[in-house]
């Protein structure tokens, strides 16, 4: 019997044209069947701030207090204090009127380098937003972090140039929507073999925010595309070191520089995703048109299939487990000394992701189902103070870990890639077993987050890093009628 077909395989055999039968995403095409660049470019240039309906704007506001609140949280980090030393060593002079705030310091910097710094703040903790899938045959949750390049490039730039919060909201929607689209239409295998998203298909995502704000016509708009997709990079080998939120950080300041060579003069292919030798192809090694074509804001990613907030600063994986497990904890009143092991069964790419089964620090901790499932069992909480060097390595939470089994369960496959089934079986000393399930966490389009309850959440980062609360509470206000501010300095001035 032969050996089944690889992945890899399967590409092999659409590069010489002998894939009829497979899926859209899995052929090549001779030459581009669909003016994808171009209509992505038309999108970024014809889209208004009316067209945007607006429960996308309630949901994109709550999405922008949450990155905020997690660019100060993320300050605190150590990756932060590395990021203001590297600015701060450019030699920048921070009396300069189009410099930008770096977030959680009174550092200004050129636009690229604030950029850089803040989208790194926001990924630090892994606490920010996430995409949702559409298809059956994706990972739920593992296209985007959409917030943290986008809202970074366009805030410092924004900040640059005193723009209005009208037309911050107008540029963060649209780079938010391109970069979901284009995550959604590449072949799964751009995730399955390696490529972090966030860093690949955000500099999209920022390219076309920085777009808006320069009022770009098409040529220098599908430039700036051009040149971003060239730009993108990311390898999720990097998950659990200072390397993955690097990747958001560089998405964010390479749109950034994108678009200021497109407005210069620089010149680029304006078929950049859909071309043989284009993004789409070399990066996946194919796309599905229907996924992007004619979907722009039809419906917006904010309002189908949504985007999910964080309620712990984890790998938004564990977050089904860890929603289920606080449950239990508390309807049963399970104690640590109780456990005698846990069960944690799900789908084939969520252990492909959490990698970490023996974590020795917070950011390894961060993408590890057996930590954080652990640290709820022993604390009943598993906040920014517990994703902690210390805490990780405590003999107690070593020994939990340990007590703590997690692999794929064929209930939890069968549910599909589009949900983050995961099954848990709690085994007690005394002989019962406490089990449940759960397919989407809190914080998800399922389970909601309120304005409010985001608005918790970022006072809670913002203390987490030691900012002021007079000013903390003033960006709550401000956020939350975002499109009425006439200067977007106003709200940084709260962040530096």
């Amino acid at each position: 019997m032969k050996n089944p077909m690889t992945r890899r395989d399967i590409s092999k055999l659409a590069l010489f044209g002998a894939a009829a039968n497979l899926p859209a995403f899995a052929q090549k095409a001779k030459a581009p069947v669909e003016p994808v660049t171009d209509y992505v470019g038309r999108f970024i240039v014809n889209t208004r701030y009316q067209d945007i309906p607006n429960d996308v704007l309630d949901l994109a506001r709550k999405s922008i207090l949450d990155g905020l609140g997690l660019a100060l949280c993320g300050s605190a980090a150590q990756s932060g204090e590395i990021v203001r030393r590297y600015i701060k060593s450019l030699g920048f002079s921070s009396g300069a009127a189009s410099l930008a705030t770096v977030i959680g310091s009174s550092i200004k910097a050129p636009v690229r380098f604030a950029a850089f710094g803040n989208a790194v703040g926001i990924h630090a903790d892994d606490y920010d937003d996430t995409q949702l899938a559409v298809a059956e045959n994706r990972t739920y949750g593992l296209l985007m972090h959409p917030t943290a390049p986008v809202l970074s490039a366009a805030l410092a730039f924004a900040e640059s140039r005193s723009l209005s919060g009208q037309e911050l909201l107008l540029a963060y929607n649209i780079g938010v929507e391109v970069e979901c689209k284009v995550a959604e239409a590449i072949s799964p295998r751009h995730y399955e073999e390696g490529f972090h998203s966030t860093g690949t298909m955000g500099v999209l995502g920022s390219a076309a925010a920085i777009s808006k704000l320069n009022q770009f016509d098409l040529p220098h708009v599908l430039t700036a595309l051009g040149i971003a997709a060239s730009e993108g990079a990311g390898l999720r080998e990097n998950f659990g070191t200072m390397t993955k939120p690097f990747h958001a950080g560089k998405a964010a300041e390479n749109g950034v520089v994108a678009a200021e060579f497109a407005a210069l003069g620089w010149t680029a292919t304006h078929e950049v995703l859909e071309a043989p030798r284009g993004f789409f192809q070399a990066a996946g090694g194919g796309y599905d048109p229907g996924a992007i074509m004619n979907k722009l804001g039809h419906p917006w990613t904010f309002a189908n299939p949504g985007v999910s907030i964080k309620p712990f600063p984890s790998g938004s994986l564990t977050h089904p487990g860890m929603t289920e497990m606080e449950r239990l904890i508390r309807e049963h009143d399970i104690k640590p000394e109780q456990v005698e092991s846990v069960e944690v069964g799900t789908n084939k790419n969520m252990p492909n992701t959490l990698i970490h089964h023996q974590p020795k620090d917070s950011l390894q901790a961060k993408f590890s189902m057996e930590f954080c499932m652990a640290v709820l069992l022993l604390y009943r909480k598993a906040g920014l103070l517990e994703f902690n060097d210390e805490v990780v390595n405590r003999p107690a939470v070593q020994q939990m870990i340990s007590r703590v089994r997690f692999g794929i369960d064929p209930v939890a496959e069968a549910a599909g890639y589009n949900k983050m089934t995961t099954i848990i079986k709690i085994h007690l000393k005394d002989g019962p077993v406490i089990a449940g399930r759960a397919d989407f966490a809190k914080g998800s389009p399922s389970i909601p987050m309120s304005y409010d309850d985001v608005a918790a959440k970022f006072l809670d980062c913002a203390a987490f890093a030691k900012w002021p609360a007079a000013k903390a509470k003033s960006v709550v206000e401000m956020t939350r009628t975002l499109q009425q501010l006439p200067d977007v300095r106003k709200l940084t001035a709260l962040l530096g």
